[in-house]
């Protein structure tokens, strides 16, 4: 850059915004390598290509200015521009390979979005991926997405659905447990008072046939008393 300074101020400055677009080039597909989200290499993609026009436009705005100026130079300093010319669009070509190669990649990638269980569906579908611009392709790809939302968001009702039953359910089994260790512990209480009451009535019952045995002791000995004293006077 330094030499063309010497030859040309708005060659250098050329040069300049051609190196600077060719490190964003490098850097972008750097990136763009790790990427794995065929959506974001698109967009990436795009970024990129955008960064090539503008290389072109540079390149050729270069070549109309060393041509404008190529009478001032010297044989040798007219190559010299023509071999960096050379050598830019040799690095441009590079990159617009590369964009190609990852365009291909990703476009095979959008017609495996399309291809199904049965082969002759898939194939169709690959035709129609394939007659599909990237903005149409994008909107699918944003359907088939919010397609699968909805799909997890039903997943999500019917899961909280069930949970609600399954609290209502457990409430309800709590609450009838409950009422039966209720009746558990009256039906132990109504048994204890029956046995309670058993163990009363056969007190009462004892008690009832002790005072029979002791009233009819009592008649025996009054009884025999007289009979006593007619068998005394009879033998008298």
């Amino acid at each position: 850059m330094d030499q063309l300074s010497a030859i040309s101020e708005d060659l250098a400055e050329i040069e300049g915004q051609i190196a600077d677009n060719f490190r964003a080039l490098s850097n972008g597909f750097q990136k763009l390598e790790k990427i794995k989200d065929s959506n974001r290499q698109s967009r990436q993609l795009e970024e990129l290509t955008e960064k090539m026009r503008e290389c072109k436009r540079l390149i050729k705005e270069f070549d109309k200015e060393v041509k404008a100026l190529e009478n001032n130079f010297d044989r040798e300093t007219n190559k010299m521009l023509n071999e960096k010319k050379q050598s830019m669009i040799k690095e441009l070509n590079s990159y617009v390979a590369l964009k190609k190669k990852y365009a291909t990649n990703i476009e095979h990638k959008r017609i495996e979005l399309f291809e199904g269980p049965n082969e002759g569906f898939a194939e169709e579908n690959g035709l129609l991926a394939s007659s599909m611009t990237n903005e149409q392709l994008m909107d699918h790809g944003n359907r088939m997405m919010d397609e699968t939302d909805q799909a997890i968001e039903r997943g999500k009702k019917v899961v909280q659905e069930t949970i609600n039953v399954g609290t209502e359910t457990a409430a309800a089994l709590k609450a009838q447990t409950e009422q039966m260790s209720r009746v558990v512990n009256e039906l132990d209480s109504i048994h204890f008072s029956l046995k309670k009451a058993s163990q009363l009535v056969k007190e009462i019952a004892c008690a009832s046939g002790e005072q029979g045995h002791s009233r009819h002791s009592r008649t025996g000995s009054s009884s025999s008393e007289p009979k006593t004293a007619l068998e005394s006077q009879l033998k008298s």
